[in-house]
């Protein structure tokens, strides 16, 4: 038996940063992500965002890896976006995403962060905030291929 405790905070953008996620379904697609996360045996402890992006905080199981994991999120939540809302057959998700190591000691001070996206929205920009994140956790990265 293995005993872990690993919590991620994994964050994506809408292809191009198109304001796709309507406010009217954001609440049903993260539900949906739970449930998927939950099929492969995670947890969603919180999610959140604005019409271009996403949060999640993520309780991992160690049986799959993040991209295995943010790879089925992203598809299979696509799908359903794709099923449920006709109107949106463009919808996309960015290529990349970040995903950041959180201490159980900052699993509320995340959920709030998260909770707290559209007023944080109101003074910052998706890729101010994402690079902001890289650079707080070290992350060394090139701009011209962040947004991809």
């Amino acid at each position: 038996m293995a005993y872990t405790n690993l919590r991620v905070h994994l964050i994506w953008s809408t292809k191009d940063r198109k304001p796709s996620i309507a406010e009217a379904f954001q609440e049903d697609i993260y539900a949906y992500i739970g449930g998927i996360l939950r099929k492969r045996k995670h947890s969603l402890l919180a999610a959140g965002g604005v019409e271009d992006h996403i949060h999640l905080l993520v309780s991992m199981h160690p049986a799959q890896s993040i991209s295995d994991c943010v790879r089925d999120v992203k598809s299979n939540s696509s799908c359903w976006v794709h099923e449920h809302f006709p109107k949106r057959k463009t919808f996309q998700w960015q290529t990349k995403y970040g995903a950041f190591s959180v201490s159980e000691s900052s699993v509320e001070s995340v959920k709030t962060y998260i909770a707290n996206q559209k007023e944080h929205h109101k003074k910052l920009t998706f890729k101010e905030e994402f690079t902001a994140l890289l650079r707080r956790h070290g992350i060394q990265f090139d701009p011209r291929y962040v947004f991809e």
